[in-house]
């Protein structure tokens, strides 16, 4: 898995991007997780934006079907079973707050914004918010790390590992 700094994306990877979101992508600082194809799955994201906003969610999926997936679960109440599993285990609780340090060093080196500091993405550390933040975590700094993404991932119809873009990728 790339680690931080990330390499800036390409031309190609915005015109992705824009493909993906419906609109130009802001703030990308680079590419944090791909398809097996090649496309773009998760973008590090600036935490101010160009237009000055703050922007605390560092890692932003972009992927069509992981987000439609993320969207699926949280839909169905999933959010409402993990946030009672992280009340209910201490190891879990414990491991969610690693994942938001984790979370806040990797956007550190992008520069340091008063008004998010302390605060990255998803609920970390106390609750499960966004689904789609804890996932694109999970994404970009690999298994074993957010504990809340890896059960969303394992709960997901989506699989990193099947490609299911509409456009192939730069490998396919």
């Amino acid at each position: 898995m790339p680690t931080p700094p990330y390499a800036p994306a390409t031309e190609r990877d915005l015109e992705v991007l824009r493909a993906q979101l419906g609109r130009p992508s802001r703030g990308v600082v680079g590419i944090a997780a791909r398809c097996v194809c090649g496309n773009p799955t998760v973008v590090a994201t600036a935490p101010r934006l160009p237009d000055g906003t703050p922007f605390p969610t560092f890692y932003y999926l972009t992927h069509p079907a992981a987000t439609a997936a993320m969207s699926t679960l949280e839909a169905g109440q999933v959010m409402r079973d993990l946030n009672e599993e992280l009340a209910a285990d201490e190891d879990l609780r414990a491991a969610y707050a690693r994942a938001h340090v984790a979370y806040l060093a990797d956007r550190a080196p992008y520069g340091d914004v008063a008004e998010i500091d302390g605060i990255s993405a998803g609920g970390m550390p106390t609750r499960v918010k966004c689904l789609h933040a804890v996932l694109g975590h999970t994404l970009a700094a690999g298994p074993g790390v957010n504990p809340i993404g890896d059960r969303a991932l394992a709960l997901s119809s989506w699989s990193p590992e099947r490609c299911v873009c509409a456009e192939p990728g730069p490998g396919g």
